[in-house]
């Protein structure tokens, strides 16, 4: 029966340190069981530098321009729901968008606010039935 051979290993504050197995003359911190270890360093030469997120590259056409039953854009391409008609290229203006209003976020203080406004007008209709109730008015 084959023993696996352990690295170098010391313990410093209760925790077990082992070296790399790569001989970079790295020391990572492992468990009791381990039998050998390999430092990032080593893993990162080995995998290599992750690469960087391919970056969107903008139409110049507005959002949902493909959901539109015709669309022309600056250059004169005229688009049915999304989809290419180069007979009719140049023969439309290009189709005007509007941007929708982006709504303002309210900020707790403007909804405590609110919310506090309309509890009041809840409780002064409350009051008022109570006292047409006591006047003998009732809302026929």
């Amino acid at each position: 029966m084959a023993t696996k051979m352990k690295y170098h290993q010391y313990t410093e504050n209760g925790k077990l340190y082992m070296a790399c197995k790569k001989n970079c003359g790295n020391y990572e911190v492992v468990g009791d069981n381990t039998i050998s270890t390999t430092c990032w360093k080593c893993v990162m030469q080995i995998v290599g530098l992750p690469k960087a997120p391919v970056q969107k590259v903008s139409t110049g056409r507005p959002a949902g321009w493909h959901f539109m039953n015709e669309f022309v854009d600056k250059d004169g391409n005229v688009f049915h729901k999304g989809v290419e008609q180069p007979k009719l290229k140049g023969t439309l203006k290009p189709t005007k968008v509007v941007a929708k209003k982006k709504t303002k976020r309210r900020t707790k203080e403007e909804i405590l606010i609110a919310r506090q406004a309309e509890k009041k007008a809840a409780l002064k209709k409350a009051v008022k039935k109570q006292k047409d109730f006591l006047n003998h008015k009732f809302g026929d």
